[in-house]
């Protein structure tokens, strides 16, 4: 679904602490610093040359010294150069100052990041959100700790060892239910049409968890979704699923990156490497402090063979553009959807001895063809920047060519080979709710399914019986109520289906099995299976000119 704006905006300023790193988290740039100096508040500064602040750094500990000394109220050194959660003190208003991804994470953040980077923690293995003040289970992970001890999408956590999570968001509520593998953590959660709460004493264990899903869409052409590149194992986690999907028979490949913000260049170069030919370039960076680094492919044998089509819109970023823009670039798969965002900036992680962290552009990273796809944000506000306002902006300036002689630009983003426009939601869709997270099926699965286990048939799809008792729900609801005429129901009607299998699947089987039968019938997805021609015709030609080349 097209991400509006407001959302997108929100999402990739979320983003830029979460995701901003293309390094990898064992590597860490060199700063340089000099010896400590006290600043006198408990907030240690550097010096930058021998015994002396630099004039610049003295004006700074001059002015926190009279804020100290004379503002009418305590001052908290931490809240003055940290700000509340990493937001709006001294270091993070420097960094903003410099470029929309610079960024400082607070100790929880950067703990964070580092899990979600290793793909693995001990716990009890399940997403959880908000719905209202209420903190809720989103996905208990297939196979883990909460999956098997019944905990359901849906259920309200209540209390965690016999402690009341009133009053506690989704993070405090996590942080409960880490722990050390094999020791016990007892879950209460209310269940819509239980009388009792389902409590359960549930072991934790090692989570592992996986951002790539791969299908057959239908014979021959397999579906390869990449949700993000934070984490290390994307790229060995494709060529087990590839493997395991039988990638000796794909006649074609979708690899889907609409709203792939991003992450670890090293997984960016292992996925887009192995469908390429061995030593062809992936990306290259340089930067003022940074010597050029340029990353060669590592080819598979098995996946040279068959066209590919890429998918990518306007929240497709960072890592998913360094992916797209080396097989445009050479030429290896078409790319069908919607300008990319454009982030062609590479962070660095800089420890600070506190637990918290430096995120600090350092370099500038080029497609195979050299461009820059970064794009200008030196002549609008930061939130223009993250809203992608100039979405179509291109750099005249900055024209290549892909290896078979193909025009590309730098400066915008990925343009795509062929241009998709998504569907925008109407009015009516827009009142059911966020596609990400609760919305009204989601609250209509609850009451559905209530305290039953929910259970459905394989290719189970809602009826009309199914649909009115939707309609009769949509009715029921008085706080909020939601308008809508007989006419706008029977307009979405096949829209409500869809997004009823979607949740349901979700409960009764998993997240794979209802992200698959949505994509099954996405017609961009359709499109793409329409446009493998033109990407076994670019393959052709881009095998020709690799040959000529050797």
């Amino acid at each position: 679904m097209k991400i509006r704006n407001f959302a997108l905006a929100a999402t990739l300023v979320a983003a830029s602490v979460v995701l901003a790193p293309v390094y990898g988290p064992a590597i860490h740039a060199q700063d340089g610093r000099g010896p400590e100096v006290a600043s006198g508040s408990g907030i240690r500064l550097r010096a930058t040359g021998s015994d002396d602040l630099d004039k610049e750094m003295k004006s700074v500990a001059d002015v926190f010294a009279l804020v100290e000394k004379n503002f009418a109220d305590p001052v908290s050194s931490e809240k003055a150069f940290y700000g509340d959660d990493g937001r709006g003190g001294a270091i993070p208003g420097m960094l903003h100052t410099l470029d929309p991804h610079s960024n400082f994470v607070t100790p929880a953040e950067y703990k964070e990041m580092q899990r979600r980077q290793h793909a693995q923690y001990y716990g009890v293995g399940m997403q959880i959100g908000m719905d209202g003040p209420k903190v809720i289970v989103m996905e208990p992970f297939v196979g883990a700790p909460a999956y098997n001890a019944g905990l359901r999408r849906g259920d309200w956590i209540s209390a965690i060892d016999d402690k009341d999570t009133k009053g506690l968001d989704s993070a405090g509520v996590a942080d409960m239910l880490r722990g050390e593998r094999g020791t016990p953590v007892k879950v209460s959660v209310t269940r819509e049409g239980a009388a009792q709460p389902y409590t359960v004493t549930i072991t934790r264990g090692s989570i592992d968890t996986s951002v790539v899903d791969a299908f057959w869409v239908k014979p021959g052409i397999a579906f390869l979704r990449v949700e993000s590149f934070e984490a290390q194992n994307v790229a060995q986690d494709t060529e087990n699923d590839l493997k395991k999907l039988g990638e000796q028979n794909v006649q074609g490949l979708i690899l889907d990156l609409r709203g792939n913000l991003g992450g670890l260049v090293t997984e960016a170069v292992g996925l887009a490497g192995r469908f390429l030919h061995n030593g062809q370039v992936v990306v290259s960076h340089r930067g003022r402090a940074e010597q050029e680094q340029v990353f060669r492919a590592k080819a598979n044998p098995a996946a040279q063979k068959y066209p590919m089509v890429v998918l990518v819109n306007g929240s497709s970023a960072s890592a998913s553009e360094i992916v797209t823009g080396s097989l445009q670039d050479h030429d290896r798969a078409w790319v069908l959807g919607e300008t990319t965002f454009g982030k062609g900036l590479v962070q660095a992680q800089f420890p600070l001895s506190e637990g918290a962290a430096l995120l600090l552009t350092i370099a500038h990273y080029y497609t195979p063809s050299g461009r820059l796809i970064q794009r200008d944000y030196s002549h609008e506000s930061f939130w223009d920047y993250y809203a992608h306002r100039n979405q179509n902006s291109v750099n005249q300036q900055d024209v290549k060519a892909t290896d078979s002689g193909r025009k590309v630009y730098g400066g915008g983003g990925i343009t795509p080979d062929e241009k998709y426009d998504a569907p925008k939601l109407s009015l009516f869709q827009r009142r059911m709710g966020p596609e990400a997270g609760p919305n009204w099926f989601y609250r209509f699965a609850n009451t559905y399914f209530g305290s039953n286990k929910p259970v459905l048939p394989v290719g189970w799809e809602p009826d009309d019986a199914v649909v009115s008792r939707f309609q009769q729900f949509l009715r029921s609801q008085t706080a909020p109520s939601i308008p809508f005429t007989d006419a706008e129901f029977a307009a979405n009607r096949e829209w409500i289906k869809q997004r009823i299998r979607f949740e349901f699947y979700y409960r009764a089987f998993d997240k794979n099995t209802a992200y698959r039968a949505e994509w099954k019938d996405d017609p961009e997805v359709k499109q793409a299976i329409e446009s493998m021609p033109k990407a076994q015709s670019l393959l052709n030609q881009a095998q020709k000119v690799y040959a000529m080349r050797q």
